[in-house]
């Protein structure tokens, strides 16, 4: 026969969760999720419920749950079963064996009442906001680039895809199919080398171009603690370069801004230029001709800095599996605000982890 379940069981559990790392509790030590209350209450503007009713789901528990979804790469779906299904997101929202948990549906609303009430980038202001009061300020320089965040692809005739580039819609489309079409992302190619063979064979790296659809994430990080300041959600056929007006940070206590070779050109260098900012911009190869070592002397100076940039990136990708399911540009933007708030709620529990210098 089965023993009988103690009343401390789940507080042991609990104590085995945080002796194995648990890198939610680690989290929600670092970030006070209650700063973010008052904005999530001024963007769902709830009745106060005088006709009764089911009471609604607590906003930072819902929010929390966004985030979730983001560090863990979770659907609405798989966000309702993993908070029925893990003790450690349980914890992490404070609900109990015999609370409600929020279904697919209601996450649903959730996230698309506060994108539709263009919530979602205050929350990222809020956050960077407790950053700066936190003593993490911008410094050092900033660092700018973007990455393509790919969505699912839609299968288009030649006649579909260049009415739909041209502002319209196709008129055969059905009102449900127009609802799950995404119109907004753009197609693009990403460029890569295959490096060569490590077996001592004479195979040279060769360019790697890949076809991609979604949209663009750039981003700046300031170089001293490496937190996304400033971002702007694009489609992903967007020039980067032309971005890099609304990704220079005012508040950044030092002039450099690193960059590769797309934002090279005469109107961004003015633009620095007129705001005293200094550009540390990569050089492109001379076309035909080998690269002057002085130039790639530079380069790879100034790689070493921008390519910090890159490691935010790989974080969003590899470990939190950033993509866009919904549909839309700005359904698209909410999701990647969320991604770069996740981002910089983890970068801070890293820093805040740090042995002070000596």
């Amino acid at each position: 026969m089965a023993e009988q379940r103690g009343f401390f069981d789940l507080d042991e559990r609990y104590r085995a969760l945080s002796a194995a790392g648990d890198p939610l509790e680690r989290l929600v030590a670092v970030v006070d999720f209650e700063v973010f209350r008052g904005d999530l209450e001024a963007a769902l503007s709830r009745s106060d419920r005088a006709k009764g009713g089911r009471p609604p789901y607590d906003a930072v528990l819902m929010f929390k749950v966004l985030v979730l979804q983001v560090l863990y790469g979770l659907s609405d779906d798989q966000a309702e079963f993993q908070i029925l299904d893990r003790r450690s997101f349980g914890r992490f929202l404070g609900l109990d064996d015999g609370d409600r948990v929020p279904d697919a549906k209601t996450i649903w609303l959730f996230r698309e009442t506060l994108t539709r009430a263009g919530a979602v980038g205050r929350l990222f202001e809020r956050f960077d906001a407790v950053l700066n009061d936190r003593g993490y300020l911008a410094m050092g320089g900033q660092i700018v680039d973007a990455t393509v965040v790919e969505a699912r692809r839609p299968r288009l005739t030649r006649a579909e895809k260049a009415t739909i580039k041209g502002g319209g819609v196709p008129e055969h489309w059905s009102k449900p199919k127009r609802a799950q079409m995404d119109r907004d992302g753009r197609w693009t190619l990403k460029r890569g080398r295959r490096r060569p063979a490590h077996d001592g064979s004479a195979r040279t790296a060769t360019e790697i171009v890949v076809p991609a659809f979604g949209y663009k994430n750039h981003l700046g990080i300031d170089r001293r603690f490496g937190l996304i300041r400033t971002f702007t959600v694009t489609h992903a056929a967007a020039h980067d370069g032309s971005q890099l007006a609304g990704l220079l940070d005012a508040d950044n206590l030092a002039s450099g801004v690193w960059a590769d070779t797309a934002y090279r050109s005469a109107a961004n260098i003015a633009l620095l230029d007129r705001r005293g900012l200094v550009p540390q911009f990569q050089r492109a190869k001379p076309r035909g001709k080998p690269m002057p070592a002085h130039i790639a002397r530079g380069n790879a100076t100034r790689g070493r800095i921008r390519a910090r940039v890159e490691h935010v990136f790989a974080e969003q990708k590899r470990r939190l599996g950033l993509t866009i399911r919904s549909v839309g540009l700005v359904r698209a933007t909410t999701v990647i605000t969320l991604a770069n708030l996740a981002y910089n709620m983890r970068r801070l529990a890293w820093l805040t982890g740090r042995p002070a210098p000596a």
